[in-house]
């Protein structure tokens, strides 16, 4: 949690700089959120999106996010917080109706253990709500790539305007959308549905706020809705 300690305030500055991207990334999870019930946010980080949605009307009161840093500035936006990783949710089964994974698959690195958690914590046939970079759409190869050349410089010529902290992008690890659908599959999870935003290339990702779409075949950043899963008692 290093990069999210020592430069959470950049985490918000790149949104506010690209608040187009931002919005459509907004509209997307609001899409898949409706209705939430009792909800959780893992890995909320300064919950930037979790107070933009509740002006939306979509309510999220409770987060676990590990960067204290990130943490304090969440509770100032009146989010409930506990600091905890997302590998070991301190609730007891059951307690959700739905989780919101937003942005942390490439950062967590024992994913089977961190969906498990969320299957544990959501009641029966809740949901889960997973987004974030596809490792093969066009933000996430630019951004594996600044990774590997460990700045933006080299790429000025096809980057966007306001490029992503290069400082978060050498601690994550993207993951498909066909690793992160087999994963919640193998997690107890069914009933999975996708939807994408940021189709266009990402130097133009700013330019207009873009209305969500079905699937993920695009999408630079995809979200994936699923149901938890009955358990079969024999």
């Amino acid at each position: 949690m290093m990069p999210f300690d020592e430069h959470a305030a950049s985490y918000d500055s790149w949104f506010t700089s690209n608040p187009n991207l931002f919005r459509s990334e907004l509209l997307l999870l609001r899409r898949l959120l409706a209705r939430p019930g009792r909800a959780l946010s893992v890995g909320c980080g300064s919950g930037l999106f979790e107070a933009a949605l509740a002006r939306e009307g979509i309510r999220i009161e409770q987060g676990v996010e590990p960067s204290s840093e990130m943490a304090a500035i969440a509770r100032r936006r009146g989010l409930e917080v506990a600091s905890a990783p997302a590998e070991e949710l301190p609730f007891p089964d059951g307690s959700f109706d739905t989780v919101l994974l937003n942005g942390i698959a490439a950062y967590v690195r024992a994913l089977p253990r961190v969906l498990g958690e969320a299957h544990r914590v959501l009641r029966p046939r809740g949901w889960l709500v997973a987004a974030d970079v596809p490792a093969s759409s066009g933000y996430g190869l630019l951004y594996q790539l600044a990774a590997r050349l460990g700045s933006w410089h080299a790429l000025d010529r096809v980057a966007p305007a306001h490029p992503y902290p290069i400082a978060f992008l050498g601690a994550a690890a993207w993951r498909t959308t066909e690793e992160l659908a087999t994963a919640l599959a193998e997690a107890g999870f069914d009933e999975l549905e996708r939807a994408q935003t940021l189709t266009t290339h990402p130097r133009f990702g700013d330019d207009a706020v873009e209305e969500p779409s079905p699937g993920s075949e695009r999408g630079s950043y995809v979200a994936i809705r699923a149901r938890r899963r009955d358990e079969v008692r024999r």
